[in-house]
């Protein structure tokens, strides 16, 4: 029976999210449909331009995103300290660049002067779309909303277009985050659309290298890397490390790629202690592994008990996978 989704995402627990949509029936979200002969390639940025737009008004950040033909993956980093920083201004321009807003605060944008009772009716309102643009389940629905919408209009049609609920895991500590963002980043290449990385259209990896390559900075909707750096906020590793390892990781999941795979672990990951079976099967089955909690199995446990579950799911793949 699937759970509420307020219990499975918890801010409390982590901010770090993988979340996937997947298309109802045999309906195309991309790449050409063999059944029908339809070419659906251009849908592809339809959703990545719309996943970094919701972003830019969101407090979160993209860390890995691929899109796929009948679905896509994201992992979302809730950026909770970013919201309590913005003005009262700052959240209705950013909440109308979503939605129209009400009267109150269309004039208050425009300037018009407002009584103290209008400007504490508009407080309460302020301070319940700063939540809604912490909160993923706004985060997808505007997302998901927007392309059924611009795809049913194409093919003619009415209808759900997604799954009922999209799927999501909690990231519950680094090592599942760093297997989560791989998984997401080289779905291209497992499903043998791209060689590489470095072709892998749509995919948030193939954006931090063409930035890397132009020496320009990444999107501002991309979360940064930045190492072991305790004071700032974002994902704890170097961008170097991590470019290396979907490299290395490409090449063992990738049959045919040529060159020898070397048997030493990159780096990183003997500091994760992940050893390289278990690599392997996370960066191509993650998604199966698991199902709403991800993590070592002590911080799964915990997350188990502190969620009163009656009946404690198995953790045997978070302990043969994560040590």
């Amino acid at each position: 029976m699937p759970r509420a989704r307020n219990t499975i995402i918890s801010l409390d627990d982590t901010h770090y999210y993988h979340c996937v949509a997947r298309c109802v029936r045999r309906a195309f979200l991309c790449g050409v449909d063999h059944h029908t002969g339809n070419d659906y390639e251009h849908r592809r940025q339809w959703l990545e331009e719309k996943l970094h737009s919701t972003a830019a008004a969101f407090a979160i950040k993209l860390c890995a995103y691929a899109v796929m033909s009948n679905h896509y993956h994201v992992v979302l980093h809730v950026r909770v300290d970013l919201a309590s920083e913005w003005s009262g201004r700052n959240v209705v321009t950013r909440w109308h660049s979503l939605f129209s807003g009400n009267p109150l605060s269309q004039r208050f944008l425009s300037g018009e002067p407002l009584s103290d009772i209008q400007r504490e009716f508009l407080s309460k309102d302020i301070e319940i779309w700063r939540a809604r643009l912490c909160d993923i389940s706004w985060y997808m629905r505007i997302v998901n909303e927007a392309i059924a919408r611009k795809a049913n209009a194409e093919d003619q049609c009415t209808g759900r277009f997604w799954e009922g609920r999209f799927k999501s895991q909690a990231l519950l500590d680094e090592r599942a985050l760093l297997a989560c963002m791989a998984y997401v980043d080289l779905n291209p290449v497992r499903a043998s659309m791209s060689d590489s990385p470095e072709t892998s259209d749509h995919t948030c990896v193939k954006q931090r290298i063409e930035a890397l390559e132009k020496n320009k900075p990444e999107k501002k909707t991309i979360e940064s890397f930045v190492g072991s750096k305790a004071e700032i906020i974002g994902i704890p590793f170097r961008l170097i490390e991590y470019l290396e390892l979907i490299d290395w990781t490409g090449r063992i999941i990738r049959d045919g790629k040529r060159g020898a795979i070397d048997d030493a672990l990159p780096p990183i990951l003997e500091r994760l202690t992940f050893n390289q079976e278990a690599w392997r099967v996370l960066t191509t089955k993650f998604e199966q592994q698991f199902n709403h909690w991800v993590g070592s199995e002590n911080i799964v446990k915990k997350t188990y008990s502190d969620k009163h579950y009656q009946r404690i799911p198995s953790t045997a793949n978070h302990k043969s996978l994560f040590g």
